[in-house]
């Protein structure tokens, strides 16, 4: 009986000693599917067993008895017989030793060329044929299931070895070209992985003595000492394709050739090197692998001396495995990348690093819904805005798409946008619902617009379809702030309404998207309540008078996360706020005249007195100078001027014209110009932001000597 084993292939027939069997090829005890996969402890390679027949009962009919010579003879198929005509020496017992005889492919034993064996006649090679088809199907199913380019070739070496042949090498191009790339410099093969049938160390004679020779006088690989990349096979591991040699006219023939073919015998030195032996007679196959549009690599199939040789048809085989892998390949490639193009788009369109603007703490965390959708439509930010307030968004874009991906770029790209005009959080959501609806009538998304002012510590919040944020308090409440819920961006035709709550300082604020709380085996308002008992959990073990450390707060609201809570992807973004407290803080109001520079001057020259920053007046007073100046030219109402003392000095100067400044380079004969290339050289930081209102010009200086917290 002839037998092809190959791993998850579910249950494949064998004969156990004793067994029956109902036709030829099909038993009914079937092998476990860890004995078919090759091992080295599985399929020990004796040079002859003696097949026991399949016992049978008195009541067994004639054709029975048939059948289970039709058994025996396809046993004893693959059996090599000593020159001398002596009887085949046993080599096991039980199960292993008949999965050792299940290793020859069909139509490989004595008198299978031509018919002559016992009990071959029309029949006889029909089934053999019919074997080699099944052991195909098997083989290319096998390959067929891997996704990466590793778990490709790794089922085509099990499934191969020890069933097809008794060592495997598979060389493939490096680096492999992908879609319509054309290969830059020579054409190189690299030895990917072999696969062979037991390990040298089972060998009694494992230097390359007497026991390396086989019935025959050839020379036998198994038994040559252990090289190469994966210390399977002794092996050249990088070739380099020789124009017009050998090699390159055989892999440009693309069908499978015989090591002793014409062409084989120079290019399969060359491929394995020169100092490597080679098989003699057809123990050894080399089939090109062509993928859709070019030769990728080679597969090399070899048989020891105590098997019989490949035949004709095994060509045809051999074409097939190829071919599969090839193909298999190919599509690994392309999808190795098409997800490295996702995840640089997914990087891309996340924040690379958080800000940590005056007043709060950021930590954010993002998990994709699963390894095979690595793209998504949620996406989280911080956006500083003037004031040293910031902005906190959360969003999710339904589906889970390279298309969800895209729409979720052009959101946060528009957010941005419309953040950086300080527009209020529910005209945010407004223009952003506007935006959803020109993409598509199907373009919705859930967002939660937030705006925390440290100095006044309060914070406004818009939501538009989005599951409430969770406050933790310093004292360890967790609480769920009641927003207006509002529609999804997309729907269109909504007003959306802001609430402004109290931000206290130590208190924490965690944003998130629904797949941290929602799954099929809770839904979003339980997943919301375990949120909240989970955060205040945390608050207490470390301390009702410190706040959780914020990055281990992240880690510990993923750890909720249990195994069949994963529908999602997460955005998680946390903002601890620690405010600014009023004593650091100066503000005055300046009508846009001529004496408005002066008296800007004297206000900033006493508050530096009561910080006790005098050494910082000659530096302030004259940017404070310029900049006023600057503003009083164009406002028409009055001029702000603000001073914030946090690790730096910041000043901020407000007025109602929305031109923003821009510096210029003043020429020696110019009576100005000259303010802001002043203020570039002497801050800093500086900036200018548009407002709904007009603008604010800001600029920063460092805090002198031991007033300094960086």
């Amino acid at each position: 009986m002839t037998e092809y084993p190959t791993s998850q292939e579910g249950p494949q027939p064998t004969v156990a000693s004793g067994g029956g069997t109902d036709e030829l090829g099909h038993g009914k005890a079937p092998i476990a599917a860890a004995e078919a996969v090759r091992t080295h402890a599985d399929f020990p390679r004796p040079r002859g067993t003696t097949g026991e027949g399949s016992g049978h009962g008195p009541a067994d009919t004639a054709a029975a008895a048939a059948r289970g010579r039709d058994g025996e003879a396809a046993r004893n198929a693959g059996r090599r017989t000593p020159a001398d005509g002596a009887p085949a020496e046993p080599a096991g017992d039980g199960a292993a030793a008949t999965a050792v005889r299940a290793v020859p492919l069909p139509g490989s034993g004595a008198g299978a060329g031509t018919g002559t064996g016992p009990g071959f006649g029309e029949a006889g090679v029909a089934r053999r044929e019919g074997d080699r088809l099944r052991f195909v199907g098997a083989a290319t199913r096998r390959i067929a299931r891997g996704i990466d380019l590793d778990e490709i070739v790794l089922g085509l070496c099990r499934a191969t070895v020890p069933t097809f042949s008794d060592a495997i090498l598979v060389y493939l191009r490096d680096p492999l070209p992908v879609g319509d790339e054309r290969p830059v410099g020579p054409v190189v093969l690299r030895l990917r992985r072999t696969d062979r049938l037991r390990p040298i160390d089972d060998l009694t004679d494992a230097d390359g003595g007497a026991g390396a020779a086989g019935a025959a006088g050839e020379l036998d690989f198994s038994q040559l000492p252990l090289v190469g990349p994966q210390g399977d096979l002794p092996a050249a591991e990088l070739c380099e394709i020789r124009p017009g040699g050998a090699l390159a006219e055989v892999l440009r023939g693309v069908r499978p050739v015989f090591g002793s073919a014409a062409g084989a015998k120079d290019a399969l030195p060359e491929l394995l090197g020169a100092d490597h032996p080679v098989p003699r007679g057809q123990r050894a196959i080399l089939a090109p692998l062509r993928g859709r549009r070019r030769v990728i690599g080679a597969a090399v199939f070899l048989r020891t001396p105590d098997r019989d040789a490949f035949e004709t048809n095994d060509l045809l085989v051999a074409a097939q495995l190829a071919t599969h892998t090839a193909l298999g390949i190919d599509k690994a490639v392309l999808y190795g990348r098409e997800a490295y193009i996702a995840d640089e788009l997914q990087r891309t369109m996340l924040p690379d690093g958080l800000p940590q603007p005056t007043g709060v703490r950021l930590a954010s965390r993002y998990l994709p819904a699963a390894e095979t959708a690595r793209v998504g439509g949620d996406w989280y930010d911080a956006i500083p805005l003037p004031g040293s307030r910031v902005a906190l968004v959360v969003g999710d874009v339904m589906g889970h798409s390279m298309t969800s991906a895209a729409i979720m770029g052009q959101l946060r790209t528009t957010a941005q946008t419309l953040a950086q005009l300080d527009l209020p959080p529910a005209e945010v959501l407004h223009h952003l619902d506007e935006q959803a609806q020109r993409l598509g009538s199907d373009r919705m998304a859930t967002c939660l617009y937030a705006v925390y002012d440290p100095v006044s510590h309060r914070i406004t919040i818009a939501n538009a379809g989005h599951p409430p944020p969770v406050l933790l308090h310093l004292g360890g409440r967790a609480e769920v702030l009641r927003v207006p819920p509002g529609a999804p961006i997309g729907v269109g035709g909504v007003d959306f309404e802001a609430v402004e709550l109290d931000a206290p300082a130590g208190a924490t604020l965690l944003l998130y998207t629904d797949g941290l709380v929602e799954s099929r085996l809770r839904d979003v308002w339980t997943g919301i309540e375990q949120l909240r008992e989970r955060l205040a959990t945390t608050a207490q073990l470390t301390g009702l008078d410190h706040s959780p450390p914020l990055e281990a707060l992240c880690d510990d609201v993923l750890d909720m996360l249990g195994p069949g809570d994963r529908d999602d992807d997460i955005a998680l973004l946390a903002a601890r706020f620690e405010g600014i407290a009023p004593s650091d803080v100066a503000y005055w109001f300046l009508d846009p005249e001529e004496t408005a520079p002066g008296r800007a001057r004297r206000f900033a020259r006493r508050a530096l007195a009561r910080w006790g920053l005098e050494e910082l007046s000659d530096s302030l007073e004259l940017l404070v100078s310029e900049v006023v100046t600057n503003a009083v030219r164009y406002a028409e109402r009055p001029v702000t001027l603000r001073l914030l003392r946090t690790d730096v000095l910041r000043c901020e100067v407000g007025d109602d014209s929305p031109q923003l400044p821009r510096q210029r380079r003043a020429r020696d004969t110019d009576e100005g110009g000259r303010g802001l290339f002043l203020v570039n050289r002497l801050a800093r930081r500086w900036g200018a932001t548009r407002l709904s209102s007009g603008k604010v010009v800001w600029f920063e200086l460092p805090l002198p000597g031991p007033h300094e917290r960086r």
